[in-house]
Order: C-alpha cells, then sequence, then structure tokens
C-alpha cells in the first residue's frame, strides 16, 4: 500500500511551458504537485507565441537541430535528447492536436494557435489532479519553507521538492520580469534581450515601405547567415531572419544583406549591362534585375553611389543603432548558471530545488527551438524532481 502524499509534496512555480512540463512529469510518476503562478491565468506567454501561429518544434536531424543553441548545446543535449522534436510531436499529437510541418520544416498544430492546446493540457493536469494556484508571487525561501503573497495574504508552503520554471526577462507583463533573481541566493549570468529588433535610422523616402516584408535575401552577421525574410518596421528591422542573427548582432556583429543570394556577382553585373543607356538607378534595379519596391528602396538608401553596384548588391551593409529594449524581446540570454545545477538540473546550494525553462542561461533562436528547450528541460527537472520524491 503506497504511503499517503501531501498536496504541497512538489511545488512548482511559475506556469509556462517549462513549469506545467515538470508538473506533468511529477504527476504521471505519482506526485502530488502544486504549481503556483504569479499571474491571474497560466501559459499566457504561450498564447501570446501563439497569435502568429504557435511553432512548436522543428523537423530536422538531431544534430542540426541541436547546434542551434550554440555554446550551450552540450549543456541541453541530454534533455533534448530525452524530450526532443520526436517526443514533442508525440506529446501534442497525445492531446488531441493534429499537426502539420511546414516547407522550411517548422511544426504547427494545425489549429495554429495555441489555445486549443493550452485547454487540453490544461484539463489533462487536472485530470492528473494538479493543483494551480494563480496571482500567488514568490517572495522567497524562510530556510526550507517557500513564501508566497496571495489574494488571501501570505502563504508558506514546505514542499519536498521545488522546480523554479520564472521565465527570463523579457515581456514582464506576461510574467516574464526576472524579478526572481533577488531570491535566488547567488549569482546568476546577466540578462541580455535575445531574438529582438533593431533600430535603424531610416531617411523620410523609407515611410511607404514601413511594415512590409524582405524576402529572398540572405543575412549575415559575422559568421552566422540566415535565409529568412523579415520586416522593415517603424523603428528599424524585426522579423525571423532578424532573429537568427540577433545574437551575433548584439555581441557586435555588423549587419550584411545579399539581396540577390541565388546569383554571383558576375551574372548580376551581365543583367546590369543589358539595361538600356540613360537608365536611371531605380529603373536598373527594377527592370534588369527585377528586384520588388522594399529592394529597390533598401539599395536606395545604403548604395546610391556603389561604386560596384553588383558588389553592392550582394553585401548591403545595414547600419544598425541599439536592439530593442530587453522587455520587447522574444527571450533573452542569462540566467540561472548550468555550473550552479547539477546533472538533473538541481541546485546545488539548495538540495531539492530544480530549474527550467528560460531562467537557464541559454538562448536560441525562433524556430521551434525556444519552446522545445522549455519542455525539455521542464520534462528533465520535473522527472528528476519526481524521483527524488519517491525515493525519499
Amino acid at each position: 500500500m503506497g504511503r499517503q502524499r501531501d498536496l504541497s509534496e512538489a511545488l512548482v512555480i511559475g506556469g509556462g511551458p517549462a513549469g506545467l512540463m515538470a508538473a506533468e512529469a511529477m504527476a504521471v510518476a505519482g506526485v502530488r504537485v502544486t504549481v503556483a503562478e504569479g499571474k491571474p491565468s497560466v501559459g499566457r506567454k504561450l498564447l501570446m507565441a501563439g497569435k502568429s501561429g504557435l511553432n512548436l518544434t522543428k523537423d530536422e536531424p538531431f544534430e542540426t537541430f541541436l547546434a542551434a543553441y550554440g555554446n550551450r548545446a552540450g549543456a541541453l543535449r541530454p534533455m533534448l535528447a530525452a524530450f526532443g522534436p520526436d517526443q514533442v510531436r508525440a506529446w501534442v499529437e497525445g492531446l488531441g492536436q493534429p499537426l502539420f510541418t511546414g516547407t522550411t520544416g517548422r511544426v504547427f498544430p494545425r489549429a495554429m494557435k495555441a489555445s486549443p492546446l493550452l485547454r487540453a493540457w490544461l484539463a489533462r493536469l487536472e485530470g492528473l489532479e494538479v493543483k494551480i494556484r494563480t496571482r500567488w508571487r514568490w517572495t522567497g525561501w524562510d530556510g526550507g519553507a517557500v513564501l508566497f503573497d496571495t489574494p488571501e495574504g501570505a502563504r508558506t508552503l514546505t514542499p519536498a521538492v521545488t522546480v523554479l520554471a520564472c521565465g527570463g526577462a523579457s515581456w514582464a507583463r506576461l510574467g516574464s520580469d526576472g524579478a526572481w533573481t533577488a531570491h535566488i541566493g547567488q549569482e546568476v549570468a546577466p540578462f541580455r534581450p535575445a531574438n529582438m529588433g533593431f533600430d535603424v535610422a531610416w531617411s523620410p523616402h523609407m515611410a511607404s515601405h514601413l511594415g512590409k516584408p524582405v524576402k529572398g535575401v540572405a543575412l549575415r552577421a559575422g559568421g552566422t547567415v540566415s535565409r529568412g525574410e523579415f520586416v522593415i518596421s517603424a523603428t528599424g528591422v524585426e522579423g525571423g531572419g532578424i532573429y537568427e542573427v540577433s545574437a551575433a548582432l548584439r555581441d557586435g556583429a555588423s549587419l550584411v544583406l545579399d539581396l540577390m543570394p541565388d546569383l554571383a556577382a558576375d551574372q548580376i553585373s551581365a543583367r546590369l549591362a543589358r539595361a538600356r543607356p540613360g537608365d536611371s538607378l531605380m529603373n536598373r534595379l527594377r527592370k534588369a534585375l527585377r528586384l520588388d519596391p522594399v529592394k529597390v528602396a533598401l539599395v536606395m538608401e545604403f548604395a546610391r553611389s556603389a561604386p560596384d553596384l553588383a558588389t553592392a548588391l550582394k553585401a548591403l551593409p545595414v547600419p544598425l543603432a541599439d536592439s530593442r529594449p530587453m522587455d520587447q524581446a522574444i527571450s533573452t540570454a542569462g540566467g540561472l548558471r548550468f555550473e550552479t545545477l547539477d546533472d538533473a538540473l538541481m541546485l546545488r546550494a539548495r538540495p531539492g530545488t530544480f530549474a527550467a525553462g528560460e531562467m537557464l542561461d541559454w538562448e536560441a533562436p525562433t524556430g521551434g527551438y525556444l519552446l522545445t528547450a522549455c519542455l525539455a528541460t521542464g520534462f528533465w527537472a520535473g522527472r528528476h524532481a519526481a524521483d527524488r520524491v519517491i525515493r525519499c
């Protein structure tokens, strides 16, 4: 006969994807779980991500997928091997959500939005008797007790294990404000924006192109290359292509565009040579090269006087100012250092307390990598936390 377990036997702080996955992993193992979320509802950042199509993961070889995590690939390898793209797809389908894979390998629910997935997930957690407490704001520890401010006043829990899934430091209004660093009691890697846009001082002639996508280009920043599209915004540049190279740009690399990545410079020169004598630069770009209006505008903005137009089209420099503020970034770099955790993602300085998700010091581009790693680290932390409870 199994022993009776207290409702606060396992505690998860944070109701985002990592926290909910940790709760599910523990509940499936038979552990009684309470999730404490500071906001009025859980999964708020997941729902926001789903507004433009919920990119769950990416269908590509595992080593290619893993490489997207850069210098944290080694630390994340065991978590992603245990709960990577294949497991994410199976898990979502197990929640009754059909999937489809786009031409770039990105995997989405057929519904595209996050809300049907979240509803199905919460129904599963309810069936597993996971208790979710909202508007419970974590205020720190008192020895082994975990402290909260709640609508009913101060509360104290004494769980056997705790999983921290408090998020990064972007989108504070959705709950990821980095406030947890005041309670952690040890140094964290400084937060920096990731997957963010950059300011550009556009001239007035770019006004008619604001909000327009730039497609069919290659973006280079240092040794990083992206073939994704991006958007001309009122403040500068943003979108998937920019996000793929944003870490290099943030760290000081220059942004260079190849506006015609499928043609060599000599092929471009040959096409330009066939233009009518006397054609204006704009007409040569439109007629001889068939560039669309937004690419023409970029050339006129940054290479109007280039001595070699073909070379300029293959390596168009875009002078950037600052990155957009961290609270406008999709994610952040920095956070709880892996060196402060053991292989189970348990804090070395606080046995029984585990950590997962964006509060860990890793980053990755958009494209399914962010959500997959949040789920993977949540699953890993939850599984090991459950093992600790069951052994005791």
